[in-house]
């Protein structure tokens, strides 16, 4: 008996059990369906944290005031020490040579007012490199100049998301909005850039002069962050080194744990993300490994009782001259057709369930061919596996016996 007979036979037993062949099969669509769903999930994510590291330059370098404590204890978050100031960022400008461009960042929130409409949003103050450190264009209108930063002038950029709430059927440049009940002209609309490596909407928030929103809207006398970029990407690290080093000497800090300061790049912060992406992708493989493994023990509990149910069938074809290798090829071909149907159900359904993710949930999703292919090979050889035990014992039946059993 060759092969495609043995499939023929294995088709035709599983038509004939198609509700328990369906429950046999349950486990491996599961199993399939998870595991092609964790991957694309951890592929969409690293994919998602490439292009956010793209759309905020890769030669980024943030220096924010707060740091960590010694032995993993947070003495302080970020920007809750009040020790970083201007004098500090022009400083590392004049020594750090490897430093191309820089802004300083003052952050808060208000309430905003445009006419009838009204927004509360992130209130941003940088200086008018601002946008080329952070790899920002103007869509409409233009930027504002030093001399606004110099002399504090009441002026602002829109984020996307704050240009469509407050001005919906109008355009924003040129008209009035209202920080703090105070009148700011809006100067431009930044172009969209989407969400964050936090998950935070990018383009729900106000830019002005950094001074203005210094002293101003926050009455403070100092910064909450320095943005800076390097010459070249290969300078990032040691440009991150030789800030950490200046602002040492500049607050007279001889140990490190007692930085009142941190140094992090936008690539060592995408790192760490890519990372409990990958531990967090690893956890939910296991888990989902597990039903494959189920699925399994399934394929092999279903064989054994066919073995046993068909024990008089198995006698009657070897007593009329059916080989050892035929039973073994017939059951084995049964098992792992019960479980390529099963990881083909369940590479449709996987597909299925992160095309699904992404249209409810909008979580980035990326469907790997490979991770396919691999699911497919998986499935198949949870066949053989579990599916040999079974076949071998069938193939081993003594025929008397066989035709003897009720």
């Amino acid at each position: 008996m060759g092969l495609r007979e043995s499939l023929r036979l294995a088709l035709r037993a599983i038509r004939r059990n198609k509700v328990r062949s369906a429950l046999t099969m349950l486990g491996v669509i599961i199993g399939v369906a998870s595991v092609i769903t964790m991957i694309a999930l951890g592929a969409g994510a690293r994919a998602a944290i490439d292009e956010q590291v793209q759309s905020q330059g890769t030669t980024l370098i943030y220096l924010s005031s707060g740091s960590w404590g010694g032995r993993g204890t947070a003495s302080s978050g970020a920007g809750a020490v009040q020790s970083l100031t201007i004098e500090d960022a022009e400083a590392l400008v004049r020594e750090v040579p490897t430093i191309a461009k820089w802004s300083p960042v003052v952050r808060g929130s208000a309430q905003v007012i445009a006419g009838s409409n009204n927004w509360r949003t992130s209130i941003e103050g940088g200086n008018e490199d601002y946008l080329v450190v952070r790899n920002w264009v103007v869509a409409e209108g233009a930027n504002f100049t030093a001399r606004d930063a110099l002399v504090a002038e009441k002026v602002c950029l829109l984020g996307d998301t704050v240009a469509r709430t407050l001005f919906p059927d109008q355009d924003p440049v040129g008209q009035i909005i209202r920080i703090r009940n105070m009148p700011f002209r809006v100067l431009g609309v930044l172009a969209a850039k989407g969400q964050g490596q936090r998950g935070e909407d990018q383009d729900d928030f106000i830019l002005a002069p950094w001074t203005t929103v210094q002293r101003k809207l926050l009455g403070i006398t100092h910064i909450h962050q320095v943005s800076f970029t390097a010459v070249t990407s290969e300078m990032v690290e040691p440009t991150a080194v030789a800030i950490t080093r200046l602002m040492r000497v500049r607050h007279r800090i001889s140990n490190p744990e007692e930085d009142d300061f941190r140094v992090r790049t936008v690539e060592e912060m995408a790192a760490t993300r890519v990372q409990m992406a990958e531990t967090m992708t690893g956890l939910l493989m296991s888990v989902a490994s597990v039903s494959l493994l189920v699925g399994g023990i399934g394929i092999m509990n279903i064989m054994l009782v066919s073995v046993t149910e068909r024990t008089r069938e198995i006698g009657v074809r070897l007593a009329v001259g059916a080989r050892t290798g035929d039973i073994l090829r017939q059951f084995l071909a049964e098992a792992v057709t019960l479980s390529v149907v099963g990881g083909l159900v369940g590479i449709a359904l996987g597909l299925a369930v992160s095309e699904a993710i992404t249209k409810s949930l909008g979580w980035p999703v990326l469907v790997d061919g490979r991770a396919v292919l691999v699911a497919f090979a998986f499935s198949g050889a949870v066949g053989v596996f579990f599916g040999f035990y079974p076949a071998r014992k069938a193939a081993n039946l003594d025929p008397i016996e066989a035709l003897r059993y009720e």
